[in-house]
């Protein structure tokens, strides 16, 4: 990996916690609860709050920008969901709950000149994303962007986490991946254990079916690990995930690029050591 991409890498790794926060945090499950979502596990909120930028999208559209979720575990959610609440209530929940979360998980850092030097070189980054086939990052760029400097730093690492999401889709499509292979086949390098997978929503007779497809493409070994192809493969996904994701990083020069690691090496320390997060997710960061 090159330096320049594993400096892409890096930041990959320090922003998607700070994303995720949304997904779990106590506070964010009490907004979705007073929108009237059912909180008793985390996908009704989930699916509303990151499919909320795309407008009243429905079940296909959601499908397709999310890609590794099955479209029966999506239907499920969307479009019910904007009969709970409209995109525009969620989008204003989602604002109060990063708020409420990053106010409890970040304590005092959220007021600190670091979080609004951050938050600005964050923006900067964002906004030289090229959007070009990247729907989720496109409508998250298009919102308004908050006053409060910590507020702005989640929307920033937002737009980032999903144009890189988006990129990683066309990696996949590139690869002839489809979803259900996509992950069999990150499981098979060790990404994470497959059950950690079946959350997307994938049956049994789905996911054998797509260990069969790869092994037939000389992707799989018997025993479901990656062959030498298959690791081959995968690599070359990530790379080209990371290559897509790199433009915008290009706008801050190499001291401006330190500075925001140091400024956000608190931050991810706090959002890991809040014991929010799962210690093993579908995304296989740290492991590929």
């Amino acid at each position: 990996m090159s330096e320049e991409l594993g400096r892409v890498r890096q930041m990959w790794h320090l922003l998607e916690p700070l994303h995720a926060v949304l997904y779990y945090a106590p506070e964010a499950f009490e907004e979705a609860a007073a929108l009237g979502y059912e909180v008793g596990e985390r996908w009704p909120s989930y699916f509303a709050w990151r499919a909320a930028p795309l407008g009243e999208a429905g079940a296909d559209r959601v499908a397709e920008t999310f890609y590794s979720f099955s479209p029966r575990m999506v239907g499920a959610y969307v479009p019910a969901g904007w009969a709970v609440a409209s995109p525009g209530a969620v989008l204003a929940a989602r604002t109060r709950a990063v708020d409420r979360a990053y106010r409890t998980v970040l304590g005092e850092a959220v007021a600190a000149p670091g979080a609004a030097e951050a938050a600005a070189l964050l923006r900067r980054v964002a906004e030289a994303a090229d959007m070009t086939g990247r729907p989720l990052a496109a409508a998250n760029a298009a919102l308004p962007w908050p006053d409060a400097p910590h507020l702005a730093l989640w929307q920033a690492a937002t737009v980032l986490r999903e144009h890189r999401g988006d990129g990683h889709l066309a990696a996949l499509a590139r690869a002839e991946l489809d979803p259900v292979e996509a992950l069999v086949s990150f499981a098979a390098v060790g990404a994470a254990r497959p059950e950690v997978f079946a959350s997307r929503g994938w049956g049994d007779e789905e996911w054998s079916n797509a260990r069969e497809r790869l092994l037939k493409r000389g992707l799989l070994a018997d025993d479901g690990t990656a062959t030498d192809a298959g690791r081959a493969l995968r690599a070359e996904v990530e790379r080209g995930t990371d290559e897509a994701a790199a433009a915008p990083w290009r706008v801050l020069g190499d001291a401006e690029r330190e500075r925001l690691v140091e400024l956000l090496g608190p931050l991810w320390v706090a959002a890991i050591g809040s014991g929010l997060l799962p210690s093993e997710t579908t995304l296989g960061i740290g492991k590929v």
